[in-house]
């Protein structure tokens, strides 16, 4: 399978794999920024299209989600399912819901497994948060976020001598 989804990148331009991969729940930029500069991209540039690949999912997750989850609850196994959702985003909020929109910051900027713009959005989205304000503390995380991946991956190239 590994194989299959290498191949597939390789097909694709590195901006364009790069994009497609921040796109990606848990990969992301975390994910996409090392992929692009191992790739011999400029880590600059990696992280540009990173962070725009990102991007993307936010306003959907944010506008439909809640929709989404409403619709599932009309039937006994998608109220199962919503359940399942709702309990596992809302068991990564607690910084969120204690500082609110620099919590959705924080956790955004900190590039861990879990964390990032998808479980920031489902989360703001969740939450009620305003659309607005969860799209500005979402993309100013991401953008730290991208930072500090973007210094990682530089670091790890030059120490390696890559």
């Amino acid at each position: 399978m590994p194989d299959i989804i290498v191949s597939f990148f390789d097909v694709l331009s590195r901006e364009m794999a790069v994009f497609l991969i921040a796109m990606l729940p848990l990969a992301e930029l975390k994910v996409a920024i090392p992929y692009g500069v191992s790739m011999g991209m400029s880590p600059y540039h990696a992280a540009a299209i990173g962070i725009v690949g990102s991007m993307i999912p936010v306003p959907c997750i944010l506008f439909l989600l809640r929709p989404v989850i409403a619709w599932f609850r009309k039937t006994a196994v998608g109220t199962i399912i919503a359940d399942k959702i709702t309990k596992r985003v809302m068991g990564k909020s607690s910084t969120i819901k204690k500082y609110r929109i620099f919590g959705l910051f924080i956790f955004v900027a900190i590039p861990l497994p879990t964390t990032g713009v998808w479980t920031g959005s489902a989360v703001a989205a969740l939450l009620n948060m305003r659309i607005r304000n969860a799209l500005i503390s979402i993309f100013l995380g991401n953008c730290c976020a991208a930072a500090i991946m973007m210094l990682l991956s530089h670091t790890a190239m030059s120490a390696f001598n890559w």
